[in-house]
């Protein structure tokens, strides 16, 4: 029986949407000329586009304004959000630093003791609501001087990728010099106690929004200089265009290790050894083919991470004297499973995915293997990094029913111990997790985690979020979301199929759905609601596709090449327009995943033909549509959104809505204050929901049904 109100059926709310102007305007590649009516919506600083994103936003508020339940779920929502949520602790100097947020706080709050002390003393070390009143400016990244007594911390603006950089003393609280400004994809990494590298981008021409940004520099910043004065270590060499370039000293201070990358997979490996002055670097690999990266040292002797001749990882050990690939020995081979290592009390602990879920192997610095660490249950588990000289550490473990947990690692003994549990109102036992793997398009086996309350009757009339990545070597693991768990209270099905493209069976996984294979990745999408629908989990009516990023071109080239397939689309802060994505900020970057439209005609032709603003077609019925950016994104622009739902709002036939919702002060997602958040996913939920043809809650309806 259908868990709709059994009421009339709703009426159809017609959308007025306003009418978006056309240029005459086109790009010619290869010969062919391609138009882009919408190109004036790439200008973020102009009035006209200002105007757009308020009506659109206007427009989009008034349908929204009409879902009975919005407030509902905003409601729990906020109750469910609206527990303690608290870092695994660490020490740095005389304290130990944990992070925190009370429940609904905008922002986690930096907490300190001094390391003797009862954790009950702890005061407030760092507040980043108190940087913003409404929560918009964030805190990133944090590094420590290795005596602890100086902090560097970077701050995001508006959800933007540039940072500014602020130096803290730690006993006074005080910032001590002036701040860094315009750092862009950046990590902190201090030389004893005298600096720190980072990385950045020259200021680039135009909108800082969205210019191009492509070629990344290291920097050496000196305490109690000016940011002026900052010793440029790496890049900017003529004809050697770095996107990425990352630098990081040693725990010992020994070596400064560079990762140049033209591309987000491959990096070139040198090291420095910053114990002889003025040396020079020496290369290890002087290519992008592979990714490789020093995660430990003994002296002269390294510890590479590396997937060279490798596709799921291995750990190899090299002297820094000679270190050329010939020289390089097994540490920790590569098996079956992909491997992601990490060191910590002088230990090395080996974290692999076997079918996208966590197991750990703890060896000692002469490889020998110490034991498997006893897991609290099968799921994903994070870190076990510490430094060489702690005797324990902390580590998370989550899965998609089981809220992130912490527990205390003894490295000598191997015991686990509950550290912290969240009380949170929610009920684990209530819900099941089940793994299947169903065949693609190819005959591929791909792996999909279906999560839902036990006992859900599979009768087609589910509502069901098939949510997907598929790209960038990035792995899909299982995890708790509060989003996730009222999505689920209501009925609904939460479906994560692990996508070619991601990185859950390593560089072959991931090559596979790259470039000209990358129809692979919407195939094996496709495939995985095909295989929901056909074992009635749900049917068309009741499923929603729904992706961030790349996921976000996911779900624009699947709901215009299969619009039959789903009733609703959520595609986040998407890459969506695959000719012109590499001139925006660090967009070339990402070559390696999709190539470019100049990289030949066949690569161009294959863009085109699944470009989702290229591809929607006059007199299609596409689904409900609510796109979903932010006006401060300047990893994905949001001009991608803007184009593709101009498109839609034209060429959509049918009465289902194509919308936008444009978040203001808001960037790609880190950072995002709460409120933000839940005012989104209420918003996402009850158009969601509303489409399906709920006029209630699903789980009224079925009290309703019930009585």
């Amino acid at each position: 029986m259908s868990c709709k109100s059994e009421t009339q059926p709703r009426e159809i709310i017609k959308v007025d949407y306003p009418e978006t102007a056309k240029v005459e305007h086109t790009d010619t590649y290869f010969d062919e000329k391609v138009s882009d009516p919408y190109r004036w919506l790439e200008d973020d600083r102009s009035p006209e586009t200002e105007a757009w994103v308020k009506i659109q936003n206007a427009t989009t508020g008034t349908f929204l304004d009409n879902i009975p339940y919005r407030d509902e779920l905003k409601e729990r929502l906020s109750k469910l959000w609206n527990y303690e949520k608290v870092g695994a602790p660490f020490i740095e100097g005389d304290y130990t630093y944990f992070r925190k947020n009370d429940g609904l706080q905008n922002q986690f709050v930096m907490y300190r003791y001094k390391n003797d002390a009862d954790p009950s003393t702890a005061e407030v070390f760092l507040d980043p609501n108190t940087f913003k009143e409404d929560g918009t400016i964030s805190l990133g990244g944090i590094s420590f001087s290795k005596s602890g007594k100086i902090l560097a911390y970077s701050i995001s603006e508006g959800g933007s990728d540039w940072r500014k950089i602020l130096i803290m003393d730690v006993e006074s609280k005080k910032i001590v010099e002036d701040t860094l400004v315009d750092i862009k994809f950046s990590g902190m990494s201090w030389y004893k106690n005298e600096g720190f590298y980072y990385s950045s981008y020259d200021e680039p021409n135009g909108s800082e929004l969205s210019a191009k940004t492509d070629q990344h520099k290291v920097y050496y910043h000196k305490l109690g200089t000016k940011q002026s004065d900052d010793i440029l270590i790496y890049g900017g060499t003529p004809g050697e265009k770095h996107r990425y370039i990352y630098g990081g000293v040693t725990e010992d201070d020994r070596y400064l290790i560079i990762t140049p990358r033209v591309s987000t997979s491959g990096n070139k490996l040198m090291i420095k050894d910053l114990t002889i002055p003025n040396s020079e670097f020496i290369t290890i690999l002087d290519h992008t083919d592979t990714d490789s990266n020093i995660i430990e040292n003994v002296g002269s002797k390294l510890y590479i991470m590396t997937n060279l001749d490798a596709p799921n990882e291995r750990v190899v050990t090299v002297d820094a004297s000679n270190p050329a690939p010939e020289n390089w020995v097994d540490f920790i081979p590569e098996t079956e499973n992909v491997l992601s290592p990490s060191t910590g009390g002088g230990y090395f602990f080996a974290n692999y995915m076997v079918d996208a879920v966590s197991k750990v192997l703890q060896y000692d610095y002469n490889g020998k293997l110490v034991r498997e660490v006893e897991l609290p249950g099968v799921g994903s588990v994070g870190g076990f990094g510490a430094k060489k000289k702690d005797i324990e550490s902390y580590y998370s473990f989550t899965n998609y029913v089981t809220p992130g947990s912490i527990y205390k690692y003894n490295f000598k003994d191997g015991t686990s111990e509950l550290y912290r549990k969240p009380d949170i109102d929610f009920n684990p036992e209530d819900y099941e997790s089940k793994q299947v793997f169903y065949t693609s398009k190819d005959g591929t086996k791909v792996p999909m985690i279906i999560t839902h309350k036990k006992g859900l009757e599979l009768n087609g009339e589910n509502p069901t979020i098939l949510y997907g990545y598929g790209g960038f070597n990035i792995s899909l693991t299982p995890g708790f979301s509060i989003t996730n768990a009222v999505w689920m209270e209501q009925g609904g099905i939460y479906a994560v199929p692990n996508l070619r493209g991601g990185g859950e069976y390593g560089k072959a996984w991931h090559d596979a759905g790259t470039q000209q294979k990358k129809q692979n990745v919407f195939d094996d999408f496709i495939a995985a609601g095909e295989y929901l629908i056909a074992n009635n989990y749900t049917s068309t009516d009741y499923l929603a596709i729904r992706g961030g990023s790349n996921g976000g071109l996911l779900v624009g080239a699947t709901m215009t090449q299969r619009p039959d397939l789903m009733k609703v689309a959520l595609p986040a802060v998407g890459v969506l327009d695959m000719l012109r994505y590499h001139t925006f900020t660090a967009g070339a970057g990402w070559a390696y995943d999709y190539g470019t439209a100049e990289d030949s005609k066949e690569m161009f032709n294959y863009l085109k033909d699944y470009s989702p603003v290229h591809n929607v077609k006059k007199g299609v019925g596409y689904p409900a549509t609510l796109v979903t950016t932010g006006d401060h994104d300047d990893r994905v622009v949001p001009a991608h959104s803007f184009k593709f739902v101009a498109e839609l709002q034209s060429k959509q036939s049918g009465d289902n809505p194509t919308l936008i919702r444009i978040e203001t002060d808001a960037g790609h997602g880190a950072g995002t204050p709460v409120n933000k958040t839940i005012e989104q996913y209420a918003d996402i939920y009850g158009f969601t929901l509303f489409n399906m043809g709920f006029e209630d809650l699903p789980s009224k309806s079925k009290e309703k049904l019930k009585d």
